[in-house]
């Protein structure tokens, strides 16, 4: 049976409904302030979950530099044609307007753990009783030798949203018949596990469709494995012929270099010269106000307890979504969404003495293959033996019907306008 949005959006909220009942607050005459920085599906989520439940006991304050948000989540279905880019951007004045959250458009560039503010680019600080972090990733530049910021607009990786998204549609559209991508996957841990694989299917549904067929994608992946390849792999087959070429690290002997001025992409096995496009998506990190802060070690992702979302450095601090180190759940947007409810009621509970239940975590990833031809991947998760561990999982198999792709693709849909009106309205 295809899921409803309110379906779906009932399995995010479980266990947590029941603590939106609210007392006083408990921190002196003043309410509370928690400062949430950064406007994604962890952020957003928590300053609404936050101020809506407490019924204005806690003074929520939301940091987002940008006016709009475009969802990485759904981008490669820009890519393949199946969205419009408006349909992907969202604005945050409806959230702010709906809950009463203070929405600082400015960039946060500093935690102050000692006096509890944040710094804002303009100087400005603002102090917090509690601090919820969601600032994303931040790409290492320097994983991919001859790739570099500079070269992001010759090599774009399209995992951070914006102007690289849309690049990536206008070097596809600009492929000639015959001509090859080279994609260049991430290492583990990495945004959206089953991302890039998406992608690749997105370009070749794009070619074959506007008769470029005799174009072909080549993944140079880092991995021996990626999510969901026994179901991929059979898929590209049969929809895509030999367009899409995988190759791990025991065959393409490792990635020595690019150049970004000709497109060429060197390995220890084989040299790919005048690429019509070669898209790096490097390895990443959590954001750099979350590393500075002394949150993650160089190069890392901050380490939380599994139970609060709390730091483990700092238990003021809650971190959601990519920067964190979240055990089995995988770094999505689901997975984000869910963690700030759980954070949500932590914070209630703990600032006006709302009731708390036990942390249940859930996430599901779904990515298009072709028309109406969706897979997906998911779970159920909880605390355990100090991380978030899987405690049931599923995935979609090789060779399902077309009816069932269908209600999965049906599924990922509903799922992305209900957790977009959950964030955001």
């Amino acid at each position: 049976m295809t899921a409803t949005r309110r379906d779906l959006m009932a399995g995010f909220g479980t266990a947590l409904a029941a603590g939106t009942l609210s007392a006083p607050a408990v921190l002196g005459q003043g309410r509370p302030r928690v400062v949430v920085v950064g406007g994604g599906p962890g952020g957003a989520t928590a300053a609404k979950y936050l101020a809506r439940d407490s019924r204005g006991a806690i003074a929520v304050t939301l940091v987002e530099e940008n006016e709009t948000y475009q969802s990485c989540f759904h981008s490669n279905l820009y890519i393949g044609g199946f969205k419009r880019y408006e349909e992907i951007v969202h604005r945050y004045d409806a959230l702010a307007s709906a809950y009463g959250i203070a929405l600082v458009r400015s960039r946060a560039t500093q935690i102050d753990r000692d006096r509890k503010e944040v710094v804002l680019g303009d100087g400005r600080r603002l102090p917090y009783d509690r601090l919820v972090l969601s600032p994303g990733i931040d790409l290492k530049y320097d994983s991919v030798a001859g790739w570099s910021k500079e070269a992001e607009e010759a090599m774009p990786h399209g995992w951070k949203p914006g102007r690289q998204t849309q690049l990536i549609r206008e070097k596809l559209d600009a492929v000639p018949d015959g001509g090859t991508i080279v994609m260049i996957a991430p290492p583990n841990p990495y945004r959206c596990p089953p991302g890039p694989y998406e992608r690749a299917s997105m370009f070749a549904h794009v070619l074959k469709q506007s008769g470029r067929s005799k174009a072909r994608i080549v993944i140079l992946d880092p991995k021996e494995s990626f999510s969901k390849q026994g179901v991929f792999m059979p898929d590209w087959e049969k929809r895509y012929g030999a367009m899409i070429e995988w190759l791990g690290p025991k065959v393409h002997d490792g990635i020595t270099s690019v150049d970004p001025k000709t497109g060429t992409v060197v390995t220890g096995f084989e040299t790919y010269e005048n690429c019509a496009f070669v898209n790096v998506i490097p390895a990443q990190m959590a954001g750099a106000i979350a590393r500075d802060a002394g949150l993650a070690p160089a190069g890392g992702y901050c380490t939380i307890d599994p139970a609060t979302m709390k730091s483990v450095v700092d238990s003021d601090i809650i971190v959601l979504g990519d920067a964190c180190h979240a055990g089995d759940m995988p770094k999505s947007a689901f997975s984000a969404n869910n963690q700030a409810k759980v954070a949500a009621m932590v914070l209630r509970g703990e600032l006006t003495g709302s009731p708390t239940f036990p942390a249940r975590y859930f996430n599901t990833c779904w990515s298009l293959v072709d028309t109406d031809d969706a897979i997906k991947v998911g779970g159920r998760y909880e605390p355990r033996d100090g991380r978030i561990a899987a405690v049931e999982t599923f995935i979609s198999q090789p060779g399902e019907s077309a009816e069932i792709r269908r209600q999965t693709q049906a599924e990922n849909i509903a799922w992305y306008d209900a957790i977009c009106a959950d964030m955001f309205t």
